[in-house]
């Protein structure tokens, strides 16, 4: 990331809220990689800013869409089909 903390719009935080549920550490909404022995909320299903290093590791790259608006704001294209984001993976427009 550039240092800028991105933050997500409604849609993007409802995308987010639905990977959350693809992570390893998630168990009905606590975070178990910040379980010392009392629950402990996971940052993804209560935050539009803050986003957990597992999360951006392991999970986002799951959603290609939702990882190239979040993390790659100024790397990123848009398609002319569909207006989505992309990341470029050559030179080629």
């Amino acid at each position: 990331m550039n240092g800028k903390r991105p933050y997500m719009d409604y849609p993007q935080y409802r995308a987010a809220r639905r990977l959350v549920h693809e992570c390893c550490n998630y168990d009905n909404g606590n975070c178990i990689l910040l379980d010392n022995g009392e629950p402990c909320v996971c940052v993804q299903s209560i935050s539009y800013s803050l986003l957990c290093r597992w999360f951006i590791v392991a999970v986002l790259p799951l959603d290609g869409k939702l990882e190239a608006a979040l993390l790659h704001r100024a790397d990123r294209k848009r398609c002319t089909e569909c207006g989505g984001y992309f990341l470029p993976k050559s030179n080629r427009g």
